[in-house]
Protein backbone atom coordinates (compact mmCIF):
# COMPACT_ATOMS: atom_id res chain seq x y z
CA UNK A 1 0.00 0.00 0.00
CA UNK A 2 1.37 3.19 -0.74
CA UNK A 3 1.52 6.51 2.04
CA UNK A 4 2.63 9.34 1.42
CA UNK A 5 3.06 11.94 4.74
CA UNK A 6 3.72 15.51 4.73
CA UNK A 7 5.23 16.64 7.36
CA UNK A 8 6.54 20.53 8.13
CA UNK A 9 3.67 22.56 7.89
CA UNK A 10 2.82 25.26 10.10
CA UNK A 11 2.61 29.35 11.18
CA UNK A 12 4.99 31.45 9.94
CA UNK A 13 5.51 35.25 9.46
CA UNK A 14 5.67 36.95 6.54
CA UNK A 15 9.23 36.82 4.84
CA UNK A 16 9.85 33.99 7.01
CA UNK A 17 10.76 30.01 5.81
CA UNK A 18 9.32 26.80 6.38
CA UNK A 19 10.51 23.09 5.15
CA UNK A 20 8.10 20.63 4.01
CA UNK A 21 8.91 17.06 3.98
CA UNK A 22 7.40 13.97 1.81
CA UNK A 23 8.14 10.56 2.73
CA UNK A 24 6.81 7.33 0.93
CA UNK A 25 6.21 4.36 1.79
CA UNK A 26 5.25 1.18 -0.19
CA UNK A 27 6.42 3.08 -3.32
CA UNK A 28 10.34 3.60 -4.15
CA UNK A 29 10.19 7.76 -5.36
CA UNK A 30 13.27 7.27 -7.22
CA UNK A 31 11.93 6.81 -10.92
CA UNK A 32 8.52 8.92 -9.94
CA UNK A 33 7.39 12.39 -10.89
CA UNK A 34 7.11 13.75 -7.41
CA UNK A 35 4.58 17.70 -7.11
CA UNK A 36 3.73 19.78 -4.36
CA UNK A 37 0.48 21.35 -4.72
CA UNK A 38 -1.50 23.56 -2.74
CA UNK A 39 -5.19 24.65 -2.11
CA UNK A 40 -6.33 27.87 -0.13
CA UNK A 41 -10.06 27.98 1.28
CA UNK A 42 -12.27 28.42 -2.03
CA UNK A 43 -9.61 27.96 -4.64
CA UNK A 44 -8.70 25.22 -6.68
CA UNK A 45 -5.72 23.22 -6.25
CA UNK A 46 -2.55 24.84 -7.49
CA UNK A 47 0.76 23.21 -8.94
CA UNK A 48 3.54 24.35 -6.83
CA UNK A 49 6.72 22.62 -8.13
CA UNK A 50 7.71 18.79 -9.61
CA UNK A 51 10.76 17.16 -9.49
CA UNK A 52 11.53 13.70 -11.79
CA UNK A 53 14.98 12.55 -12.03
CA UNK A 54 16.80 15.46 -12.61
CA UNK A 55 14.68 17.74 -13.81
CA UNK A 56 12.69 20.18 -11.39
CA UNK A 57 10.19 22.94 -12.10
CA UNK A 58 8.39 25.13 -9.72
CA UNK A 59 5.32 27.60 -10.82
CA UNK A 60 6.20 30.98 -11.58
CA UNK A 61 4.52 32.70 -8.99
CA UNK A 62 7.19 30.61 -6.30
CA UNK A 63 10.02 31.09 -8.81
CA UNK A 64 13.02 32.37 -6.64
CA UNK A 65 11.22 31.51 -3.54
CA UNK A 66 10.65 28.06 -2.92
CA UNK A 67 13.20 24.92 -4.07
CA UNK A 68 11.91 21.42 -4.38
CA UNK A 69 14.82 18.41 -3.96
CA UNK A 70 15.09 14.77 -2.78
CA UNK A 71 16.87 12.44 -0.92
CA UNK A 72 16.70 9.35 -2.70
CA UNK A 73 18.07 7.08 0.40
CA UNK A 74 15.49 8.31 2.75
CA UNK A 75 12.62 8.25 -0.17
CA UNK A 76 11.54 11.84 0.61
CA UNK A 77 11.08 14.57 -1.04
CA UNK A 78 11.22 18.04 0.44
CA UNK A 79 10.05 21.73 -0.64
CA UNK A 80 12.22 24.80 0.58
CA UNK A 81 10.39 27.73 1.02
CA UNK A 82 11.62 31.19 1.86
CA UNK A 83 10.37 34.71 1.73
CA UNK A 84 6.52 33.28 2.53
CA UNK A 85 3.76 35.44 1.87
CA UNK A 86 0.64 35.76 3.11
CA UNK A 87 -0.74 34.56 -0.36
CA UNK A 88 1.39 31.27 0.26
CA UNK A 89 -1.06 30.23 3.40
CA UNK A 90 -2.64 27.03 2.00
CA UNK A 91 -3.29 23.23 2.19
CA UNK A 92 0.10 21.67 1.14
CA UNK A 93 0.10 17.99 -0.51
CA UNK A 94 2.82 16.06 -2.15
CA UNK A 95 1.60 13.63 -4.86
CA UNK A 96 3.92 11.26 -6.77
CA UNK A 97 3.47 10.36 -10.29
CA UNK A 98 5.15 8.68 -14.05
CA UNK A 99 4.50 11.88 -15.55
CA UNK A 100 6.74 15.24 -15.03
CA UNK A 101 3.46 17.78 -15.24
CA UNK A 102 1.98 20.16 -13.60
CA UNK A 103 -1.97 18.90 -13.63
CA UNK A 104 -3.17 17.11 -10.61
CA UNK A 105 -4.79 14.44 -12.90
CA UNK A 106 -1.04 13.36 -13.72
CA UNK A 107 -0.89 12.15 -10.30
CA UNK A 108 -1.97 9.27 -8.52
CA UNK A 109 -1.01 9.22 -4.93
CA UNK A 110 -1.73 11.78 -2.62
CA UNK A 111 -0.31 12.71 0.69
CA UNK A 112 -3.13 14.13 3.64
CA UNK A 113 -1.50 17.67 3.51
CA UNK A 114 -0.24 19.81 5.83
CA UNK A 115 -1.58 23.18 6.79
CA UNK A 116 0.74 26.24 5.73
CA UNK A 117 -0.10 29.59 7.43
CA UNK A 118 2.00 32.83 6.81
CA UNK A 119 0.74 35.78 9.29
CA UNK A 120 1.24 39.31 8.01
Amino acid sequence: QVQLVESGGGLVQTGGSLSLSCAASGRTFSSDAVAWFRQAPGKEREFVAVIWRSLRRVANVVAGRFTISRDSAKNTVYLQMNSLKVEDTAVYYCAAGNRFQSSPQDYDYWGQGTQVTVSS
